[in-house]
C-alpha cells in the first residue's frame, strides 16, 4: 500500500534558506558502476527501502558500488519532521510482517560481513517499532550467521521499557545518534530529548556490556567547539564506545540551514579531543555518516577493545 507523504508542518512553513556552495573538500565525484546498479536492483528486488537513498546520503555511489548498503526499515515515512532530515514525514503504513526476511535475504545475496540496519521514528507504534527491530537482528542471523549486525535505532521516546527487545536481540553495535547539541534540539529535533537519548545508550550497555555503543553528530548547525566537547564528555559518562562527527549538509531550502562548514583541520581536532577523552573508535571528517564504513571500523572498535582489556 503506497502511503502519500506529507510535508510535515513546521517544514512547510519554514522560510527557504538558499543552500550555500560546498567547499572543495566536501564536493565528491558521482561514483555509478555495474556494482552500484545492482545494488540498487537487489533493493528494489526485495522491496527495500535504504537510508541512502531517503537521507540523500553523500556516499551512496561509494558504499553501492562496494555492495554495501544501509537498510532502513519500519516503511519510508517518519512520524518525526526534525529539520536537518530529509525522510518524508506523514502517516506510516502498518507494519511488513514479511520484512525482516527480506532484510535476511538481500543480506545474504550482498555477502554483507557487516549490516547497518536502521529505521523511521514509529511514534505511532506502542513499543515505536522495537520488536519489529528486534524480528530483523534475529532473521539476519538465522540466515547469515557470520554477518555481525549494527542497528541504528530510534529513541522509543515514552515507550517505556520498548528498547529492551532490542537489547535482548543483542545486535554487535547498538548506534543512536544524539545529532546535536542541547541547545539546538528545540529547532533541529524538536520531537526529541536530549537526556533521553544518553539514557537509551547508557541503558544499552547496562543491558549487555558486550555490545558496542556509538553515536553520531553534525556539525554546520550553530553549535561551537565547546559545545561538541561537553557532548563528547555526557557520551563518554555514558560509555559510549564510538563516535561519528560529520558536516551537516542542508537537503533543500526548507531544512534547517547551514551554520558554516567545518574545515578539514576542524575536524582532525575533533577527532584529537574525542580520543583523548577515550573514545575506543573515533570517525570525524566531512563526509563521514553513521553508516560510511561501518564494517572497517567494526573491525577496529573489536581491535581496540582487545588492546584495552
Amino acid at each position: 500500500m503506497n502511503v502519500p507523504r506529507l510535508r510535515h508542518p513546521e517544514k512547510a512553513k519554514r522560510a527557504d534558506t538558499p543552500i550555500p556552495r560546498k567547499p572543495k573538500w566536501i564536493r565528491k565525484k558521482k561514483i555509478e558502476s555495474a556494482e552500484y546498479y545492482d545494488t540498487r536492483r537487489l533493493m528494489r528486488e526485495h522491496e527495500l527501502v535504504t537510508v541512502c537513498e531517503e537521507a540523500a546520503c553523500p556516499n551512496i555511489g561509494e558504499c553501492w558500488s562496494k555492495r554495501h548498503a544501509t537498510m532502513m526499515i519500519m516503511g519510508e515515512i517518519c512520524t518525526r519532521g526534525c529539520s536537518f532530515c530529509n525522510v518524508a514525514t506523514g502517516r506510516p503504513d502498518t507494519l511488513d510482517a514479511f520484512e525482516p526476511g527480506r532484510v535476511a535475504q538481500a543480506v545474504k545475496k550482498l555477502g554483507l560481513r557487516h549490516v547497518v540496519i536502521t529505521s523511521v521514528d514509529r511514534d505511532d507504534l506502542q513499543d515505536g517499532g522495537a520488536e519489529h527491530i528486534a524480528q530483523t537482528i534475529r532473521a539476519v542471523r538465522h540466515q547469515n550467521p557470520n554477518t555481525t549486525v549494527e542497528v541504528l535505532t530510534p529513541d522509543f521516546l515514552g515507550k517505556g521499557d520498548a528498547a529492551n527487545a532490542v537489547f535482548e536481540a543483542a545486535p554487535d553495535v547498538f548506534n543512536h545518534n544524539l545529532e546535536t547539541v542541547p541547545h539546538l534540539y528545540p529547532t533541529v529535533r524538536p520531537g526529541a530529548r536530549y537526556y533521553t537519548s544518553l539514557r537509551l545508550l547508557d541503558d544499552a550497555k547496562r543491558a549487555n556490556p558486550q555490545i558496542f555503543t556509538k553515536s553520531g553528530l553534525m556539525v554546520g548547525l550553530g553549535e561551537t567547539m565547546n559545545d561538541v566537547r561537553q557532548v563528547m564528555d555526557d557520551l563518554r559518562a555514558a560509555n559510549v564506545d564510538f563516535l561519528t562527527v560529520g558536516q551537516y549538509l542542508q537537503p533543500t531550502a526548507k531544512h534547517h540551514p547551514i551554520d558554516r562548514f567545518w574545515t578539514p583541520e576542524e575536524f582532525d581536532q575533533l577527532a584529537q579531543i574525542a580520543r583523548s577523552k577515550g573514545f575506543l573508535k573515533v570517525s570525524a571528517t566531512p563526509l563521514t555518516r553513521s553508516s560510511f564504513h561501518a564494517d572497517e571500523d567494526f573491525a577496529a572498535l573489536k581491535e581496540a577493545r582487545l588492546k584495552a582489556s
